[in-house]
């Protein structure tokens, strides 16, 4: 599929921070009578704020980019990650993509059964006029989602010791990150107000353009542009192959 110019990408949320003069798990070199000064107590009223950080992973190429929010990880935020993603990275390396592999967790704002997930993906794919396929971790397997043991441990071993004291660490540091194999991480700041309750109704699900797929439907599905005439039920669009888990590093 990426030999075709298809984005095969892994999305997750990782870990809420609170940004502010607070102490942050690890140590970190500094020159000797200069310790960074830090809050002892990390009450949440003393912070500048928390950061959401959601990250986009093209497991092809080793790029990675996150999004962080201020507010609410909510599945409008997780799809606009991917909206930013591609504007700001993606168009220009997959400039003939048709449609995306998306991996992703079975819970939170890109759960499979949140409504709003489905809905402002179906937004995005009648905006950029392309198609989503979704692949879903089941339970108790997120481990090996790819942007976890790819990206997200290293950017939590490249902020480690370091206090988080504004949004602009926080961005730096994210983007600072590097691996010996490459990997490259772009991050933005995301200060838009998402709402935490999102009442999706059944008429809007209804008009979804979406097809299950007859392997494990429960876990994958593909949602096309409304103008796109949707492949008959029953031919598979998600090879069995595809939906076999790499054993994470121990």
């Amino acid at each position: 599929s990426s030999g075709r110019g298809t984005p095969v990408l892994s999305v997750d949320c990782k870990k809420k921070e609170k940004v502010g003069a607070f102490k942050n798990a690890g140590t970190t070199y500094r020159p000797k009578g200069k310790p960074v000064e830090v809050n002892v107590y990390d009450f949440p009223d003393l912070a500048v704020g928390k950061a959401i950080p959601y990250g986009v992973y093209d497991v092809t190429r080793n790029r990675g980019f996150v999004n962080v929010g201020v507010t609410y990880e909510t599945a409008e935020f997780a799809v606009e990650s991917l909206r930013r993603w591609w504007k700001g990275i993606g168009r220009a390396m997959y400039p003939r993509a048709t449609g995306w592999l998306v991996c992703a967790d079975g819970g939170g704002g890109n759960g499979r059964r949140n409504r709003g997930w489905k809905l402002h993906l179906q937004e995005l794919a009648e905006e950029l006029g392309i198609s989503m396929t979704l692949c879903h971790y089941p339970p108790g397997t997120s481990k090996w989602n790819k942007i976890e043991h790819r990206m997200f441990s290293f950017i939590s071993l490249n902020w480690q010791g370091v206090p988080l004291d504004s949004y602009a660490t926080v961005i730096s540091l994210i983007a600072a990150t590097r691996t010996k194999g490459g990997l490259e991480v772009k991050a933005k700041l995301d200060k838009r107000a998402y709402q935490k309750e999102e009442e999706i109704t059944d008429e809007q699900m209804a008009s979804l353009n979406i097809v299950e797929d007859p392997v494990n439907p429960q876990w994958n599905y593909t949602i096309y542009p409304r103008k796109v005439p949707v492949p008959k039920k029953g031919k598979p669009k998600i090879q069995p192959r595809r939906l076999q888990i790499e054993q994470p590093p121990k």
